[in-house]
């Protein structure tokens, strides 16, 4: 993956929501965390230290490795380019994005090599107008317009959900199969025709103006259900029960 974005914490209010964040970085492997001018003295004392770590859920490593900065411009000295997330409009002429569009403007400047950063403003009020000014995009996150309000760690999980799943080569939709393999066509058709002669021997097939119909219909139900050996096997097994009767079949008659 590319080198990910710092998440940059502007007067963060609760020492719970800095270790909620770090856990939502963790989650989507965002790494560098740096708090701007946190309202609890740092470093925090014990109650406060372990309040924050509770809540980060095992994150402790983005929280030992956050950097404290006095103000803002501190914090960004170092960036070439900075995203303020923001849900308000602002008298300001800005670059607006969705994470959607903002992600792949990320990656493609991380792969120039240049460090890019995300900030977050505090939870009562977002980033003030001075604050957003020093970022050269904003990011606004669609939501439900009659109640679009996310806390701090929800913001930051959101972006990062889209930086990880834009890099992830996790398949979209794939069958877990265990210790078996996804039967081949072969195995398909030699339990069908095997199925097919059982229901011709039992019956089932009432008139044989619609038995193609009814035979093509079973036929597309099990290549819709993308078994594996091991259950084409079972299925197998089912018939040869079916075939040779219950030994105690009497107590299953209604």
């Amino acid at each position: 993956m590319k080198t990910p974005p710092i998440i940059i914490l502007v007067e963060p209010q609760l020492v719970e929501n800095i270790g909620m964040a770090a856990r939502a970085m963790m989650n989507t492997g965002l790494t560098e965390m740096r708090i701007v001018n946190p309202r609890d003295p740092w470093p925090l004392g014990e109650v406060h230290r372990n309040r924050m770590a509770a809540a980060s859920s095992g994150a402790d490593e983005i929280l030992q490795n956050a950097k404290l900065f006095d103000t803002l411009e501190e914090a960004i000295a170092d960036l070439n380019y900075i995203y303020a997330t923001t849900g308000r409009n602002h008298d300001m002429v800005n670059r607006i994005m969705t994470p959607r569009a903002a992600v792949p403007d990320m990656i493609a400047r991380a792969g120039r090599g240049e460090k890019v950063g995300v900030m977050f403003g505090r939870e009562r009020t977002g980033l003030v107008n001075d604050q957003i000014v020093l970022a050269n995009a904003k990011i606004t996150i669609p939501l439900n317009p009659e109640h679009p309000s996310l806390n701090l760690a929800q913001a930051v999980l959101l972006i990062g959900y889209d930086w990880y799943q834009a890099q992830s080569e996790t398949p979209d939709d794939y069958l877990h199969t265990g210790g078996s393999v996804p039967a081949t066509r072969e195995e398909y058709l030699n339990f069908f025709h095997r199925l097919e002669t059982a229901l011709d021997e039992s019956g089932f097939f009432v008139t044989e103006e619609m038995r193609p119909t009814m035979v093509r219909s079973l036929q597309n139900m099990l290549q819709r259900a993308t078994m594996t050996e091991q259950e084409i096997r079972t299925w197998h097994g089912v018939l040869t029960a079916l075939a040779q009767g219950h030994p105690n079949r009497e107590k299953y008659k209604a």
